[in-house]
């Protein structure tokens, strides 16, 4: 059974100690992690509270599951690599440390695609995370087992990361809601980095205020992370309670050409509809760097996964092929026995545009045309509060089906944009489509201003009701 925050300060109203609901999430892990392959390290023993944690949080003794590229002192962060397998924490990450302030009960580190590279969950060393409304279908990616243990009932919420639809893709493949927040509104610290200027922390939740209250729990400045912005923090809980009575609400009319699904289409505008007799106002709009947005995102990407990994050499972090004798040997045997193909691929493709010749011809365009990406947001948003839209072409597609890495690369379409302007997004479910007697769930996406996520929430808030009903 999925629990919310308010069911489970229930159960404790009536009774129930924390260490009852802990055994109870336990209890559900062991049972279906054998054949999900979501969780990689179950914490059984409690870790300690720390000293000064907030009493009347909302989340005090909330389940959270965290995606293991984020790290928690003296527990493995493998990042879904072969080279960290080994690698244990030496400190916290920001967001863990807020969470545990909270009184957040952190029960285990989830699958995810290796150094968060996919949008399937098949590219982790230690197998792919199946989804729980259909184990022989992809969960997506990359935060693949933070979204199944929320959708599966494993824990109330959960953190992952998102650099083009992360967060947003396995929340739509599996039915919950899912949240990217504005760069620079999370603390990366402590978050081992695939791409640095696009790298955001976002949480799972099984309906939006639960989402709110995780991410109000985890946004705020930070000194440690030099791109956290010192902007105050709304209650988003409280604020989304509104009504959306004139809310603008921009529809790209390049969302839905002949790459959306048939089947998901209906869902997708049904969903617009009931915006509209919420009183919304919709408006056509164009969004017309949508169609250069997947080259210019896997140009950057690809170019900050060289530099970034190129810290994992066999000699500080991890796995290590030590026996070589010289130590070019030894960085090449590490790193050869320690990533996978997606990885490899992606740092191969980035030394290639970073390199000279190319640098100016791919790179520095590629940045001009990021540039254009975010003034046609603002663009829009000069006169419009929301952008709306699907989150992914298609439902999840079986295991093993997408062998293509470009056809995979694609299925981000709708989502990078949102990582390359830096605007916060969300993915909330709005239906379901029957595959092979299965209820394979539908995505739908709000994106909003930078640092407006309060408005965001807001429109998710009450299409999430209106769909209730």
């Amino acid at each position: 059974m999925k629990y919310s925050i308010e069911q489970i300060n229930k159960l404790r109203a009536e009774g129930k100690s924390d260490l009852e609901i802990r055994e109870m999430h336990l209890k559900h892990i062991h049972e279906s992690n054998p054949y999900l392959n979501a969780i990689l390290d179950i914490f059984e023993a409690p870790i300690p509270e720390t000293k000064d944690y907030i009493v009347e949080s909302p989340l005090k003794g909330i389940s959270c599951i965290l995606k293991d590229n984020i790290l928690v002192d003296g527990k493995h962060a493998t990042a879904g690599s072969k080279i960290l397998q080994n690698y244990v924490a030496s400190y916290d990450a920001t967001v863990t440390r807020k969470l545990r302030h909270a009184g957040v009960d952190i029960i285990g580190k989830a699958n995810c695609d290796e150094f968060a590279m996919g949008a399937s969950g098949e590219n982790s060393a230690y197998g792919a995370t199946g989804n729980p409304h259909d184990p022989t279908r992809v969960a997506g990616g990359s935060s693949s087992g933070s979204a199944v243990a929320v959708a599966s009932g494993m824990s109330v919420i959960s953190l992952g990361s998102d650099t083009g639809g992360s967060i947003r893709c396995p929340a739509s493949y599996c039915g919950v809601v899912g949240v990217k927040p504005t760069y620079g509104r999370v603390s990366r610290h402590g978050l081992i980095a695939m791409a640095s200027s696009l790298d955001q922390i976002g949480p799972f939740a099984n309906n939006v205020e639960d989402s709110a209250l995780a991410l109000q729990c985890i946004a705020g400045h930070d000194p440690l992370d030099a791109t956290s912005v010192d902007t105050p923090v709304p209650n988003y809980a409280q604020e989304m309670k509104g009504d959306i009575k004139g809310l603008r609400v921009a529809v790209p009319k390049e969302f839905f050409g002949d790459g959306l699904d048939v089947r998901t289409k209906p869902l997708i505008e049904n969903a617009i509809k009931k915006l509209e007799s919420l009183g919304a106002i919709i408006n056509e709009v164009s969004l017309p760097m949508t169609e250069y947005a997947i080259a210019t995102y896997y140009i950057l990407v690809p170019s900050e996964i060289s530099s970034n990994l190129a810290r994992f050499d066999g000699i500080r972090y991890g796995l290590s092929e030590s026996r070589d004798k010289d130590l070019l040997s030894v960085y090449k045997k590490s790193r050869e026995v320690g990533f996978g193909d997606e990885t490899r691929r992606r740092i191969i493709l980035g030394t290639f545009i970073l390199s000279a010749g190319y640098y100016d011809a791919y790179y520095l365009k590629a940045q001009k045309v990021r540039t254009l990406v975010k003034k046609s947001f603002d663009e829009i948003f000069a006169n419009n509060d929301v952008i709306v839209g699907p989150v992914t072409p298609s439902i999840a597609p079986k295991i093993g089906e997408v062998s293509d890495p470009v056809s995979m690369y694609l299925a981000d379409i709708f989502t990078v944009q949102a990582n390359l302007a830096g605007t916060p997004a969300l993915s909330m479910p709005c239906g379901t489509i029957e595959v092979d007697g299965k209820n394979m769930p539908v995505g739908f996406q709000i994106m909003a201003n930078s640092f407006d996520e309060s408005t965001m929430f807001r429109c998710a808030y009450n299409l999430e009701q209106s769909l209730k009903s």
